[in-house]
Parts: structure tokens; sequence; C-alpha cells
């Protein structure tokens, strides 16, 4: 209403809800505050300020931020705008299910995130309204497991506690409303661990070129390990909700899964403390063609011997076989041991 607008409106969000309401607010000339977790990455809050809004950070996660929220917006009479248990904002979020449906006519599985369920109920009911042979299929984060759980128990349940690196979908309540619409309109729902959802992350980076946030990445995640092979051989649309990515977080993700895929290797050896020996372990790595990017060496841990010094190498390889042929070379020259 016209007096609504007038006072302002007020939400609580980790960051794509936050910034799509602080863009709206600004495109009307409506005063804005958006509440989030004090761990919000600072991109993120800055991506909101972006969009002129003020931003508290209030809680350790959302639900916290959420209750925040509430409380600061019946105390500065401003109309609370709900990321997910909101028929309106649900009718929204089912154009993206309309959307797909223009994009993609022989569709028969449609992939989406679940947090609260506002995206999902919106384009479950947008789908199946239109047809309701195209199966929808929620993936949550393992870390957050309050719908799946509730959606299988078919009652709303809260989790006792959330962790995950998918913040976009760390939520610890289940909102009945949007529960509702998942009973009637979805087909299955199913969660992925944070492993899988950075080596989804790290996938769509490298393969595909996508910066992807962990809350939108779960239904690649979901893919690429397997728990949807069903469905392998059909037409399927995956919902990439967010790119709101942590380049700090980012940048882990990157590292571990380089780790992972043996194109790095972190090694650690001891030497004699004296002149020649760092260069000689060096060039019997640097004859096996593998590139040092960072190298420490230490004399001073109590762990060790006098005249001893633990240096610790990382390196560039190629592969798993790569770094067995290293872990070989220097077993066979005492660097290693059994």
């Amino acid at each position: 209403t016209p007096e609504q607008a007038k006072c302002g409106v007020v939400a609580a969000s980790a960051g794509n809800h936050a910034q799509g309401v602080a863009l709206s607010a600004q495109l009307l000339d409506i005063k804005a505050v958006i509440i989030m977790p004090e761990s919000t990455p600072l991109t993120k809050v800055n991506g909101v300020k972006h969009y002129g809004a003020e931003v508290i950070l209030a809680g350790s996660n959302y639900d916290e931020a959420y209750a925040y929220a509430r409380e600061y917006g019946e105390k500065n009479k401003l109309t609370f705008v709900h990321p997910f248990e909101d028929e309106a904002v649900i009718a929204g979020q089912g154009t993206i299910g309309l959307e797909i449906l223009n994009k993609c006519q022989e569709l028969d599985a449609v992939i989406v995130p679940i947090g609260g369920g506002g995206l999902i109920a919106g384009i479950a009911t947008a789908l199946k309204e239109t047809n309701p042979n195209i199966k929808v299929i929620g993936v949550s984060a393992s870390g957050a497991p309050a719908f799946r759980e509730s959606y299988e128990l078919k009652k709303p349940i809260d989790s006792k506690s959330v962790r995950t690196i998918a913040d976009g979908i760390a939520v610890r309540d289940t909102s009945p409303i949007t529960l509702e619409y998942a009973l009637k309109n979805v087909d299955d729902v199913l969660s992925v661990d944070d492993e899988e959802i950075a080596s989804a992350i790290l996938y769509l980076l490298e393969k595909q070129k996508l910066v992807v946030e962990g809350a939108g990445a779960v239904g690649v995640a979901a893919l690429l390990h397997h728990k949807l092979d069903s469905l392998k051989g059909k037409n399927v649309a995956v919902v990439l909700s967010g790119g709101n990515m942590d380049v700090t977080l980012l940048s882990v993700i990157i590292e571990k899964g380089l780790l992972k895929s043996h194109r790095k290797m972190k090694l650690t050896v001891t030497l004699v403390d004296k002149p020649g020996s760092l260069m000689r372990f060096t060039q019997i790595l640097q004859e096996l063609n593998a590139n040092i990017v960072h190298i420490a060496y230490d004399r001073t841990s109590i762990s060790l011997d006098y005249g001893d010094a633990n240096v610790t190498v990382h390196m560039e390889t190629k592969g798993k076989e790569h770094q067995e042929e290293i872990r070989q070379a220097l077993k066979k020259e005492g660097y290693i041991k059994d």
C-alpha cells in the first residue's frame, strides 16, 4: 500500500533475496533495510549496499537474522518481505518455471535447489499446471536437512543446527506453506554434502565457465555424484539459482579441488640442515617435472633433531601416476620412509 511504501520494507537474507528486495526498493524509491547473518561474506553485503539498501548484520545464521528482522520491522513499522513464506513471492518465483518451459518444450525433469522451499514451490506449481508429466526434483544441502526431512515425514520439522557452504539455502525452519506446495507438486527431494557441492562449483567454473555459489550448485552436485542416474538420456533442466560466490571460499574450493584431482601435491620431508641438501631435493623434483609453487623451510620445530630441517613443498603435478612417480623417487633417495 502507499502507506507501507512510505514507511519502507525490511527483509532477512543471506544474499539473493536481499539483492532482489534492495533492487526493487531502489526502483520504486522505497526505503529498504536488509538484515543479514554476521557471517555473510563482504561481497554479498556490498552487493546489497550497491542497490541502496541499509544492511544490518545480526545473528549467526539466517534464522537468527530472520528473528531480528521481524523484531526490527515491528519496532520501526517496516513491512517485512519474506523470502519464501509468501504467496506473492512464490508466484513470482514460479515465473522461472514458465521461462524454462518457453525455452525447453520437450522436458522430462527439472532439478531445483531447496532452502526454505519458495523457489521449488513456485517452479513446481507452474510446471505441473502446464505439464504434469514433468518430474520436479529438489536438492538440499545435507548440512541443512530440515526441508528434506519435512518432505519425507510430510510435516514441518526444524533442524537444531545448520552448517553448509551453501549459505543461500542454510535454513533451519520449514515453512508449512512451501511444504504443502512441495508435497503436492514435487516428485522427490534429496541432499548433497559440502564435498559434493564444492566439486560441482569447481566443475561449473572449469568446464562451463560459470561462477555459481553453493546454493545454486546443489543440482549439478546431485548429477555429478550419480544421485539421479535414473535421468540418464532424458532432457533435464538444472536451476543454477545464484552466483553470489565469496572469492575467499572459492579460492579454498579451487585449491582443495586441485589437491583431490592430483593436479597439486603437498609434501613435507626432513633434510639434513647443511648447504646443498635443499638443492639436491628440489633437483629431484625438477627432474620429474614437478613445478614447485611454494616452499617452506623450518629448522626450529620442537619435534626436529638438532641439525635437521623440515621442508614443505606445494607442487603442480600431472595426475595420480605422476604423484606416485614422485613419491617412489623420493623414497628411493631416502626422503620418504616406509
